[in-house]
């Protein structure tokens, strides 16, 4: 209204603002971080177009360790919210269980190691499943081998492929699965003086570490994505391992990407 009647009236500016009670100082500001605001707003675009399931933490560690940005969060946030990208967050249903054993949490690198198995289906109609390994201390990544039939000798093999690049955990921690209590997988554990960690049955939240992976993999890509061949699944979970490891920022490690982490 002051900047109108100036320009209608032509009155003085000291006039107009004593007349509606405004300093001189309002009427004169101008912002001058709107090009730093749409560029902090295409990265947030970017990001949550690229991964669905990203939140503000997400983005934000993001921008701040991967991109080395150093906007403050609080001025990230206001043009998150402005752009309407707020997840939508489901309520967790209360179930009533049992007490289970307290997660063992590792103190250094290869101490322990989580694996775990995953289904889904090409577009086919033909069904795969993933076989997922990770370093509990970091939450890295350490194979996804998809395959139509994972046994137990197919488990091995990965295992000693893993073995012939990382040092030798002191534990695995697995699941009760008839690929994991065979008399194969226990000899061979046995001869690499490695000691078998089973959950209890019925407890996945013991083996969290790899079911939080498997929850990351779903809502990343193989949820997202219609294969047509499982060598499409091999090539792009190889690609996102690699972008899980070293580009993609985890709470667990203040923000940044397991391969960050010192």
């Amino acid at each position: 209204m002051a900047q109108q009647t100036v320009a209608v009236r032509g009155v003085s500016v000291r006039l107009v603002c004593a007349a509606f009670r405004i300093s001189e100082t309002c009427y004169r500001y101008q912002a001058t971080l709107s090009d730093e605001n749409a560029e902090i707003a295409d990265w947030l675009v970017k990001l949550t177009a690229q991964g669905s399931d990203w939140g503000f933490g997400r983005c934000f560690h993001y921008l701040r360790n991967v991109e080395h940005q150093g906007w403050n969060h609080k001025r990230v946030y206001r043009i998150y919210c402005a752009l309407a990208l707020n997840l939508r967050i489901k309520p967790r249903r209360r179930l009533k269980r049992q007490t289970p054993e307290p997660l063992k949490e590792p103190i250094k690198p290869d101490q322990v190691w989580s694996m775990d198995f995953m289904h889904d289906q090409l577009s086919d109609g033909r069904c795969f499943r993933l076989f997922n390994v990770i370093d509990d201390y970091r939450r890295e990544g350490l194979a996804i081998e998809a395959g139509f039939s994972l046994p137990t000798l197919r488990v091995i093999r990965v295992l000693d492929q893993l073995l012939e690049w990382r040092r030798k955990p002191t534990a695995i921690r697995c699941d009760n699965g008839p690929e994991f209590v065979s008399h194969e997988f226990v000899s061979w554990a046995m001869r690499r003086d490695i000691r078998i960690d089973y959950i209890q049955p019925g407890k996945p939240q013991q083996n969290a570490y790899i079911e939080r992976a498997n929850r990351t993999i779903r809502y990343s890509w193989l949820s997202k994505h219609l294969f047509d061949s499982l060598e499409e699944v091999q090539d792009y979970a190889t690609q996102w391992l690699w972008f899980y490891n070293h580009r993609r920022p985890h709470k667990a490690n203040g923000g940044k990407p397991p391969l960050m982490v010192a």
